[in-house]
């Protein structure tokens, strides 16, 4: 099993890069994991939205060369289908049956390409709040590691 983390920009806040890697430590114990810093396009202090769609189309095209096909992606998007634990634990378990891989993929700063919402798999919202992307990785990596707990018998969701 290959747990792939593909988040743009860079983590700043220690807590973040300390909770993080945690628990990418703890997931590590049912497949390799990885996580790839993805590079944000930039853009001007107040940028039109015509500048935003092409930046954020230049990284979906950057980001997707970085997906094989055979391939299962999560995406963390604000548009996404809300879940409880356990659902999202059932979703990956199904998604993992057919693909030792699983690459989970956030947005950046000003969200993501349509394109990359037709690349995803399963498109999960972490919460009708808004969070910064290091954060919803925080959160993400957290849930995975419940997740594979859940779904292997164990408990950890109570």
């Amino acid at each position: 099993m290959n747990f792939r983390f593909l988040l743009p920009g860079k983590i700043r806040e220690n807590y973040i890069e300390e909770g993080s890697k945690e628990y990418m430590k703890r997931l590590s114990r049912f497949g390799k994991v990885s996580l790839t810093m993805l590079k944000e396009e930039p853009l001007p202090p107040s940028p039109s939205q015509k500048e935003i769609a092409a930046a954020l189309k230049k990284e979906a095209e950057r980001n997707l060369r970085l997906i094989r096909d055979d391939e299962k992606v999560i995406l963390f998007d604000v548009h996404g289908k809300e879940m409880d634990s356990a659902s999202f634990a059932s979703s990956l378990k199904e998604l993992t049956s057919r693909s030792g891989s699983l690459v989970f993929l956030f947005g950046s700063s000003y969200g993501i390409d349509e394109c990359e919402r037709r690349r995803a798999d399963l498109s999960v919202s972490l919460s009708k709040l808004t969070f910064t992307h290091t954060m919803a990785f925080l959160l993400a990596t957290e849930q995975v590691y419940r997740a594979m707990k859940i779904a292997s018998g164990e408990t950890y969701d109570k």
